[in-house]
């Protein structure tokens, strides 16, 4: 019998094997059968992973940090606000685990990568980790994977950076691999929502990408809100928080505007607040902190200035912000003189609260460390105390004096030996009361002492 006559083996079903990869895939998120691979395990990859493993995908976090692998391994929480029960229960559960192991890539049906996003040393987008994640994916892609990016980016990264570094690999993508974006929308620290109750924005690279990753996140998430394409989706992250990075910025300036016409910034808003359309309340501040309101208009200033555009508007939202604490430092000048008669040189200084938002115990761009050095550099001597935040980092590479400071403890003595403190950080956790009553000057930044009643010997906002 001619070969061409053999009867021929087929392994599938005839249905399945003719079936298109994204309709085999399709069937598998909605019955949440996928495997599911996380890359990096910070405030936006940990719980994230956690949300799917909870919706009942078997998710892997991927991380390149030992230490880190360890702690989640032994069933501890690397990130406060998640409790370490919920790292217990998931890890009992068996939809979780972590490995350090790339290799373990290539067995994950969606891939979605969370890795950081910095600004380099001339503020411009730093994309390092997001080519670094892309190449190793792209050394274990498959056909069939579905990979998402979550970093933080400007307009075209994913179509532009991302998806010729994976079309390295040789599948075609929208046939053989597909692609999407799905911007992280985290606020840690915000008892309100959690990841899978914040509505997810997602952009696919094609329709068959598109569905595929609403179908991921739509197993997940309470709400999907599709867009036309990945730049699309990029864009929406960086005008969330561009919004509120211009907002802020006019709520800092009209504080310095009201403050010399003698008027309390806080009173306006709070009576403005009242009004019930129209107008929402913005806090002013010591300037911007955290990974996203800080960076992201930074990301879309360079692109449009890529592409001939000016962005006016977000760049002096930008100056005003950074200036702050400038702001903030010649209101404690002032304090010292008028209720001391001293300067700033040799002056001790206790700044209270070097997380960037209360609650938190992320130091990431916070202003608290640009002030205990501009404090140092004009002669003062700046300790800080955090309850959340007992040691900075060994390694703060825009802070490195301040690198491995210890918090110091609030004691009676400390306080009534300090010239000053100067709340940069209103956390919960401290008895505001008892630092007005034993500190000689209180400066704050926040509001913190008015919003709770607290008077004291010598309190001025700043």
């Amino acid at each position: 019998m001619p070969d061409t006559m053999l009867p021929q083996i087929d392994p599938l079903p005839s249905a399945t094997r003719l079936r298109p990869l994204w309709e085999v895939q399709l069937q598998r998120f909605e019955a949440r059968s996928a495997q599911i691979a996380v890359m990096g395990l910070g405030y936006v990859g940990l719980p994230l992973a956690l949300a799917l493993a909870d919706a009942g995908f078997a998710t892997t976090g991927f991380d390149l940090d030992p230490a880190k692998l360890a702690r989640l391994t032994a069933g501890e929480s690397t990130l406060r606000q998640i409790p370490r029960e919920k790292i217990e229960a998931a890890m009992r559960s068996g939809r979780f685990a972590v490995s350090g192991d790339l290799a373990g890539l290539a067995e994950a049906d969606a891939i979605l990568i969370c890795v950081p996003t910095p600004l380099g040393r001339h503020r411009e987008p730093d994309l390092s980790a997001v080519k670094g994640a892309a190449h190793q994916v792209a050394a274990q892609l498959r056909p069939g994977q579905l990979v998402v990016l979550e970093s933080t980016t400007w307009p075209g990264t994913t179509r532009e950076v991302v998806q010729p570094i994976l079309d390295s690999s040789g599948l075609v993508c929208g046939h053989e691999f597909f692609l999407a974006y799905s911007p992280e929308r985290e606020d840690p620290g915000n008892p309100h929502y959690d990841t899978a109750s914040i509505p997810r924005v997602v952009g696919g690279a094609d329709p068959h990408s598109q569905r595929l990753a609403l179908a991921l996140y739509g197993a997940a998430m309470r709400r999907v809100v599709p867009v036309s394409s990945p730049q699309t989706a990029e864009a929406v992250k960086l005008t969330e928080n561009i919004f509120r990075a211009v907002n802020i910025a006019l709520v800092n300036e009209l504080k310095q505007v009201y403050a010399s016409m003698g008027i309390d910034v806080w009173e306006v808003i709070e009576a403005a607040s009242s009004k019930p359309f129209g107008y929402m309340p913005f806090w002013p501040g010591p300037g911007l902190g955290g990974h996203c309101i800080p960076v992201d208009p930074f990301y879309l200033a360079w692109k449009a200035k890529a592409q001939g555009v000016p962005t006016r508007f977000v760049e002096l939202a930008g100056e005003i912000n950074t200036a702050m604490p400038h702001y903030v430092l010649d209101g404690l000048l002032r304090g010292l003189d008028e209720s001391q008669g001293r300067g700033l040189r040799n002056s001790r200084i206790l700044v209270l609260g070097v997380g960037y938002k209360p609650n938190l115990d992320d130091v990431r761009e916070s202003p608290a460390l640009r002030l205990m050095e501009m404090i140092e550099q004009r002669g003062g001597v700046a300790a800080y105390h955090d309850p959340l935040v007992p040691a900075l980092p060994a390694e703060l590479p825009e802070h490195p004096t301040l690198a491995g400071r210890r918090s110091m403890l609030l004691s009676d003595a400390a306080l009534e030996a300090c010239h000053a403190v100067l709340i940069v950080t209103d956390h919960d956790a401290v008895d505001y009361a008892r630092i007005a009553r034993l500190a000689p000057l209180v400066v704050d930044t926040r509001n913190a002492c008015a919003r709770r009643g607290v008077t004291g010997r010598c309190i001025i906002k700043a």
